[in-house]
């Protein structure tokens, strides 16, 4: 386990892409920030404030990127999202990591590999002290994304993993990190206010208010490196199984799968970073009469992402600094669209804001909301079915 003991969070971070780069940007932009600024959930966390946050070890494979300093690195070959804050020279140089399965097919047109030799993760993430690292590897990963969990654990550091390749949701994963003491928030991240959230939420209003969904669609497209990466269907799986997960879990009942389609649907180049996401659920409301909503989200998509992204890594230091290991419940819970068990929104934001108070997230909380919430498991390792189960109090 890191040895750092100055007040800061040490983050590394696997794959320099754009939503790296509205990360590093907001570190900069936000390092005065005060309650009353707009963008951010919270300023500070477990008295972590966002200037608190430092980067010191970047791996990515392009050959733009490796050798660069990282703030000339987030701005390199394909990354295309907004810049919104000039980050002065870090002195961290991006480091090759190893390929693996972290480059597709759509995306190996366009990427150029460093011809460097990988360097030993693992050992990197030791010489930092690095406190955190944060999976940010293009979607489908699931190879890459495996071998840095490990090098997490071989070193001691914290997970945060912000991709749809299941880490948390998996059983002997959460496992070994709990048996490490190391904590992991996982996994594949919701943005601050993104196509998922917002279809979460509409399903939540229609379950609250009686009518019951019988279709719903959600289309997305975009212009980044991530949606061209995702016209290779294969790498698909998981990320639709994610976002469909998000929203079906919140109902209790369930909608047969050809009446869900939540996804990817196509890439738009000239949207660069920009996302569209189209939303259309049709219910049965009161008398079995027919209800329907259509709404059109539009959303620079990286930096949406980033907002979230910054409050996981201090999360996952509160816990690392608490002795706390394994996946983080509520942290999961509210960050992720597919945590290991999933919650209602505000019910995961109350007990999370409970236990970054300072204490467990236990009775008070419980007995505020009832404890007969719902719960439901949501791990991958049986497939797609969610369990439901009765409501426990957790520490995290």
């Amino acid at each position: 386990m890191s040895s750092n003991q100055n007040n800061k969070v040490r983050v590394a971070i696997a794959g320099i892409g754009n939503c790296a780069s509205s990360l590093v940007q907001g570190v900069t932009h936000y390092r005065d920030a005060t309650d009353e600024v707009s963008g951010l959930m919270h300023h500070t966390i477990g008295g972590y404030h966002i200037s608190d946050i430092e980067f010191v070890a970047a791996f990515d494979v392009a050959a733009a990127k490796v050798g660069e300093d990282l703030a000339v690195a987030i701005n390199a070959g394909e990354n295309n999202t907004v810049i919104f804050s000039e980050v002065e020279p870090t002195g961290v140089k991006v480091q090759r990591g190893p390929t693996l399965d972290g480059i597709g097919k759509y995306l190996g047109e366009i990427v150029e590999l460093s011809v460097a030799e990988p360097v030993d993760v693992a050992q990197v993430l030791r010489d930092t002290q690095a406190d955190v690292l944060i999976n940010l590897l293009p979607v489908g990963s699931q190879k890459a994304v495996e071998f840095y969990a490990e090098q997490a654990l071989a070193a001691g550091t914290g997970f945060v993993n912000c991709i749809p390749v299941f880490i948390a949701g998996r059983p002997e994963w959460r496992a070994r990190f709990e048996e490490a003491g190391l904590p992991i928030i996982g996994d594949d991240i919701k943005s601050q206010v993104g196509a998922t959230i917002l279809h979460r939420r509409i399903a939540q209003l229609f379950r609250d208010r009686g009518v019951k969904i019988l279709r719903t669609s959600q289309l997305n497209v975009g212009g980044n490196s991530d949606f061209r990466n995702m016209l290779e269907r294969e790498r698909l799986e998981s990320k639709k199984i994610s976002k469909t997960n998000a929203v079906t879990s919140v109902l209790p009942y369930e909608i047969p799968a050809k009446d869900v389609y939540v996804g990817p649907s196509d890439f738009v180049p000239w949207l660069e970073d920009r996302k569209w996401a189209h939303i259309r659920v049709e219910g049965e409301a009161f008398g079995g009469v027919p209800l329907m909503m259509e709404i059109k989200l539009e959303v620079v998509d990286s930096p949406n992402s980033a907002g979230i992204t910054i409050d996981a890594v201090r999360m996952c230091k509160v816990a690392m600094d608490r002795g706390i290991g394994g996946a983080l419940e509520w942290s999961s819970a509210y960050l992720m669209k597919s945590p290991p068990w999933q919650h209602d929104d505000d019910y995961a934001r109350d007990q999370l804001e409970a236990f970054l108070a300072g204490g467990p997230a236990g009775r008070d909380a419980v007995d505020r909301l009832n404890e007969g919430t719902r719960r439901k498991d949501g791990g991958l390792e049986a497939g797609t079915a969610l369990v439901v189960e009765q409501q426990v109090p957790a520490t995290v």
